[in-house]
């Protein structure tokens, strides 16, 4: 893979630095969103793995109105951003998943903020309906933007297990509906989900690779307290990835990843307090410097 300044892989912090020469942070933000397998359109409980904040844990207070939330959160990181930009990110539940003139309204509130350069949408392949795509085309003709697919799994007995409420097929229809309006989609994946050996994980990072896909986060599985993934744990105690089968895998992944293709995360963020297993994950400064051994290790080989 070719070397974007000394990294072993094309980071989000390095796109940014190529694209606007500087570092750009994100402010999250919470829409006041559910999501179609929770309130039973699709199903009910959600994700397995989703907490009850819709794995938004460091997101924005939804009673607050998006503008305040983004003064809230720059107020917080003042002095990381100082006079920096950032991206506007919904991140939790499913971010497209309502009346489009509601959708319409928060995003311009968010990019009308001064310090927005930008914007991103966590949502999933079965909620972009063609008015919701028409807003999204609109969006992306006028300011900087992508949207982020949960996929986690292309396998569909896996994604019965965890709760997703769609096939793999849909995924496929929603990222060529993307790719065909030129608009940047971000793919994540969960290493260590239910059922999933090895070679499961790598064919769906290879998918994700093909998909067209501007982006890919890479998630290790998280046991949240409260969670039904949590019950199914108690109950079946399935295998939980040692740190260095982690390494591996996602050092595998990054090795065959396209060399354009955007890495915006190589592990999981968890509150320590609700994270159950694995404790490793809860290390992150460790995992990312494991891996960026790993990745040093097999360039000299």
């Amino acid at each position: 893979m070719e070397k974007h300044n000394n990294r072993r892989f094309y980071s989000l912090n390095d796109f940014f630095k190529d694209e606007f020469k500087d570092k750009v942070f994100k402010v999250s933000l919470d829409g006041g969103f559910t999501c179609p397998n929770r309130d039973g359109k699709v199903a009910h409980g959600g994700c397995i793995f989703c907490s009850d904040s819709g794995s938004g844990e460091f997101t924005g207070n939804r009673k607050k109105t998006i503008t305040e939330q983004i003064d809230e959160q720059l107020e917080f990181l003042k002095d990381k951003i100082k006079d920096k930009k950032v991206i506007a990110y919904f991140q939790n539940f499913t971010n497209t998943y309502g009346d489009v003139n509601y959708l319409r309204e928060i995003y311009y509130e968010a990019l009308n903020h001064p310090k927005v350069l930008g914007l991103a949408i966590g949502t999933r392949p079965d909620c972009i309906e063609d008015d919701v795509l028409d807003l999204l085309k609109e969006i992306n003709e006028k300011y900087f933007f992508w949207i982020e697919l949960g996929l986690q799994t292309i396998d569909d007995k896996v994604a019965k297990i965890i709760n997703r409420g769609y096939p793999l097929s849909t995924y496929l229809k929603t990222s060529k509906k993307l790719s065909d309006n030129n608009i940047k989609f971000v793919t994540h994946m969960i290493v260590g989900l239910p059922g999933e050996e090895r070679k499961d994980i790598l064919n769906t990072a290879k998918c994700i690779a093909e998909s067209g896909a501007w982006g890919i986060k890479i998630h290790s599985l998280h046991i949240i307290k409260g969670t039904p993934l949590e019950k199914l744990y108690e109950d079946k105690k399935f295998k939980i990835f040692t740190l260095d089968e982690y390494v591996d895998i996602v050092v595998t992944i990054l090795k065959f990843l396209p060399d354009k293709m955007v890495v915006h995360r190589v592990t999981g963020d968890g509150k320590k307090d609700e994270v159950i297993e694995p404790k490793w994950s809860l290390n992150k400064r460790k995992v990312l410097n494991e891996i960026e051994k790993e990745l040093k290790k097999r360039e000299s080989v």
